[in-house]
């Protein structure tokens, strides 16, 4: 894939982004880091205070008339879940900044999938407007040379 000279680069997953720029041109790829933030997110024993809610529940009459009543479980709060798409809300309005800024024109995109989707749920028009690529892989593990080995391999 070629990228234009002064195109951003978007690498994130559900708890780290890199913003990176090409300072080099279409041809040769060089991406320089703008911004990058990490999300600490504790193990899920940290997060959740206790055991999942009950709820008593009206079950069917019985021939009596008499109801009785049963318990059920409330839902397990996915608080990792819920921590990503907060993170993905941040990153999305970090963009809007950015481009109402005019900071960037071209930007791409490179997110593992489920990020991608929160990102797309989250950011405005003008963010999508500048969108010329997505790419649904999780680079954010990579160094910065790595990166750009991978997206001057994907066929555009």
């Amino acid at each position: 894939m070629k990228i234009g000279h002064d195109t951003w680069v978007i690498v994130a997953d559900g708890a780290k982004y890199l913003a990176m720029r090409n300072i080099g041109d279409a041809d040769f790829l060089q991406l320089e880091v703008v911004a990058q933030e990490t999300s600490q997110q504790p193990a899920a024993r940290e997060l959740a205070s206790d055991r999942p809610g009950r709820r008593n529940d009206a079950s069917r009459a019985t021939p009596d008339g008499v109801a009785p009543w049963g318990k059920s479980a409330m839902e397990q709060t996915d608080w990792h879940a819920r921590a990503e798409m907060a993170f993905a809300a941040r990153l999305a309005q970090q963009l809007g900044e950015w481009v109402a800024a005019k900071r960037f024109d071209k930007l791409v995109v490179i997110a593992a999938p489920q990020m991608l989707g929160l990102l797309r749920a989250a950011w405005d028009t003008r963010v999508a407007a500048s969108i010329i690529a997505e790419i649904d892989k999780d680079l954010t593990g990579l160094p910065v040379a790595r990166i750009e080995t991978v997206i001057t391999g994907i066929a555009a």
